[in-house]
């Protein structure tokens, strides 16, 4: 498999570092690159992580659109979360059911994060003979699962069972497994960081339960 199909941690590390803005926000490009890394780990582990990975691509790419939009004035919008979520929440756009939204689609996005911060956390503290099942597992139920229907968590804890070990996992997925390692604390920082201040700005908005 070629380098560019494997999922580079040092990558996401750094884009994750560039899209930190100001105190407390993030920009949307740099996040929606570091998601394409991301969705490339989702891809490769295949069906085991369908239950977050189903409808990545499609929120990437209609988040994508707001930002290359060919209004020049509306694109400027959603430079960063916190500008499209003051536009949208400004513009009375989360009341309109006809208006495909920012915020409720990197709300996906943002939950799916979540959930691969709290599983990559895991990871590391394993050696690579451990089974991968039972960090997925609580991640995943501290997590996503919370947003789940019983149809969904129950497929995705039996899809979990196929989970290699820690070195097989890292070796599907990595080109470098020893970088990879090595670079991971530090990915994991950004990441928490990029996390933290996305939640806040959902916070802030009171944008959490949006349909």
């Amino acid at each position: 498999m070629a380098a560019l199909d494997r999922f580079d941690i040092e990558k996401v590390k750094q884009i994750f570092q560039e899209s930190l803005h100001d105190d407390d926000d993030v920009l949307l490009d740099e996040y929606l690159k570091a998601y394409e890394e991301i969705n490339k780990f989702f891809n490769l582990m295949g069906t085991v992580f369908s239950f977050v990975s189903s409808d990545v691509r499609s929120k990437i790419d209609i988040l994508y659109d707001f930002r290359s939009e060919t209004d020049a004035e509306r694109a400027e919008k959603f430079i960063t979360v916190k500008t499209m979520m003051t536009y949208e929440k400004e513009k009375d756009l989360l009341k309109d059911a006809k208006y495909i939204s920012g915020s409720r689609t990197l709300l996906r996005l943002h939950r799916g994060l979540e959930f691969i911060y709290e599983f990559l956390s895991r990871l590391a503290s394993l050696t690579e003979c451990d089974k991968t099942q039972l960090a997925c597992k609580l991640a995943y139920e501290m997590t996503l699962a919370k947003h789940h229907p019983w149809v969904i968590r129950k497929g995705a804890l039996v899809a979990m069972y196929a989970l290699p070990t820690q070195g097989e996992l890292l070796k599907r997925v990595c080109c470098n497994v020893a970088r990879a390692v090595e670079v991971l604390p530090e990915m994991l920082n950004n990441t928490k960081l990029v996390y933290d201040r996305t939640e806040a700005l959902y916070t802030l908005y009171d944008l959490h339960h949006l349909p």
